[in-house]
């Protein structure tokens, strides 16, 4: 009897487990962004992104199977932790913007604009497209001269 409780209570715990390290790689994220650590924080969004990738190929495994809890409480994560990668582009898109190295920014919110394509991901992709807009504002592209 003990052995399935331990059973039952398992895919809690790895559940746990994936928030805990989605938390220690967002938190890395951060660390490294605030100290100009940019490749690293760049890393750790692409770990951040590719457990939202395995998450995503987990639950595409489950579709036409009955809905359960975990199946549930699996989608749920999968949505926050691809939440959790879109705002941390958008987050490295304003660095960039900041320190003024607007062609940085620019890549920065057009990758989250062309990967991130799910209907889920609009309200990410309409703040990179404004931000896109008000770094036109800013460093508007320079006319090249003709000779």
């Amino acid at each position: 009897m003990a052995n399935c409780a331990h059973e039952a209570h398992q895919p809690r715990e790895t559940y746990q487990e994936r928030v805990k390290l989605i938390k220690e790689h967002a938190d890395s994220f951060y660390s490294n962004l605030k100290a100009n650590r940019v490749e690293s924080a760049i890393q750790d969004n692409r770990k951040i992104e590719a457990m939202a990738l395995q998450m995503g190929d987990t639950a595409r495994k489950r579709t036409g199977q009955p809905s359960t809890p975990a199946a549930e409480q699996d989608v749920a994560l999968l949505n926050t932790v691809n939440a959790t990668a879109a705002t941390n582009w958008l987050a490295l898109g304003q660095y960039y913007a900041i320190k003024r190295q607007y062609p940085q920014a620019l890549a920065t919110y057009r990758h989250l604009i062309d990967s991130y394509t799910n209907s889920i991901d609009r309200p990410y992709r309409e703040q990179a497209l404004r931000a896109l807009k008000d770094l036109g504002r800013l460093h508007p592209p320079t006319a090249t001269a003709n000779p």
